[in-house]
């Protein structure tokens, strides 16, 4: 998420690469899946077996993958605003579901059959042969997609990589135990077995856990956050920063932070150093949408001002007060700051303005700061008529 920004893949060929690097996946589990079952149930070799049913639930993960990636990269619309992102991540709770419910049945499988002394059989060593062909295979499967997952930066096909990992992970323990199983330990494929199903339903939890926490819209990291506080605080006209919430989006993050600027900035001015804050935060991190909220002070404060009147009723006020002498509205400048109001009045230079009239005017407006409890300041500006 932090460091120097890189350019994002466009849609379409990020959706050409991600479908690419899928479709491999699915060849080779199709492969694998019909290899490994087939030759794991001649060969009875119980490991080799849940090995493959392994493979058969990463063939379903891929083409949850193939479904998601298609409508996930879709624009955003007028129903989905933020785009449909989140597809991948609903997938994403899919597949560990499916992991952790396909662990859970192979686990039972085999401790139900390391209960039976007739269970415990010799295994064909052909299953030895295919169970090493597979971890080559898994291995390689697993390098290559990781690659493609950190190219396009998505977090969906990231875990179908980390998958295929499991998958060679388990490999391993596959060949160990009919390796064992052939050199007399016939246990060994069953226990095997039963080690290969705790790893995919731990691996099934994992990817089931991280994306409810996105679901439920969970922060990102604390390095993550504390990157993107540091460029909102450098933002030329940012004086503070006192509210900064994150969300994840697919593979992205969508930010909201409330930044303290001069209280007494043009309205342009305070809205020219949000863009700039956003658009500094979309250029240094992996951000899909910034909102940025200008205020002239803490949050806190601003809520003891909310019993003030309208900027129309206390123009109303003044006008009671200064008649004639007040000049129009929009020489008017009204800072609602603190519980209380200042005012500055803009006057134009002009000969008929004499100091008598000046100092009855400041005494006035001396007046309504005293009675009227709402104003802290009314400041009286000479400006070029």
């Amino acid at each position: 998420m932090t460091g120097q920004h890189r350019s994002e893949p466009h849609h379409s060929e990020r959706y050409r690469e991600a479908q690419k690097v899928t479709w491999v996946s699915v060849t080779v589990n199709i492969f694998l899946t019909v290899l490994q079952i087939v030759i794991g149930i001649i060969g009875k070799s119980s490991a080799l077996v849940a090995d493959g049913i392994h493979s058969l639930s990463d063939l379903l993960c891929d083409f949850l993958v193939l479904f998601a990636n298609r409508h996930g990269s879709k624009d955003a619309d007028e129903e989905h605003p933020y785009g449909h992102a989140r597809i991948e991540t609903a997938t994403t709770l899919v597949l560990g579901v499916i992991l952790m419910g396909t662990g859970a049945a192979l686990l039972w499988g085999a401790a139900q059959r390391l209960q039976d002394p007739s269970a415990l059989q010799k295994v064909h060593v052909m299953t030895l042969w295919i169970a090493t062909l597979t971890l080559a295979g898994k291995e390689g499967l697993f390098r290559y997609m990781l690659h493609v997952a950190r190219k396009l930066r998505s977090r969906m096909l990231e875990a179908n990589a980390w998958h295929a990992r499991s998958d060679a992970a388990s490999s391993v323990i596959v060949v160990a135990g009919i390796a064992g199983n052939l050199a007399g330990v016939t246990s060994l494929d069953l226990l095997a077995a039963a080690l290969v199903a705790a790893m995919i339903f731990r691996m099934g939890w994992k990817q089931a856990y991280h994306a409810l926490m996105e679901l439920i819209d969970t922060s990102l990291d604390e390095r993550e956050v504390a990157a993107i506080r540091g460029t909102l605080l450098a933002t030329p006209g940012v004086q503070g920063l006192h509210e900064l919430r994150t969300r994840r989006m697919g593979d992205r993050a969508l930010v909201d932070a409330h930044v303290l600027v001069d209280p007494k900035i043009s309205v342009s001015e305070g809205h020219y150093v949000a863009e700039t804050a956003r658009a500094r935060v979309l250029k240094a991190h992996a951000a899909l949408d910034v909102m940025v909220h200008i205020d002239p002070e803490d949050d806190s404060a601003v809520k003891r001002s909310l019993h003030l009147p309208p900027r129309e009723e206390l123009l109303r006020q003044l006008s009671e007060r200064l008649g004639d002498r007040l000049p129009p509205a929009e020489q008017i400048v009204l800072h609602y700051l603190g519980g209380k109001v200042d005012a500055e009045i803009m006057l134009p230079e002009s000969p008929s303005l004499q100091a008598e009239t000046t100092a009855a005017l400041k005494a006035e407006i001396a007046r309504i700061v005293a009675e009227e409890g709402i104003f802290r300041s009314i400041e009286l500006r000479r400006i070029a008529p």
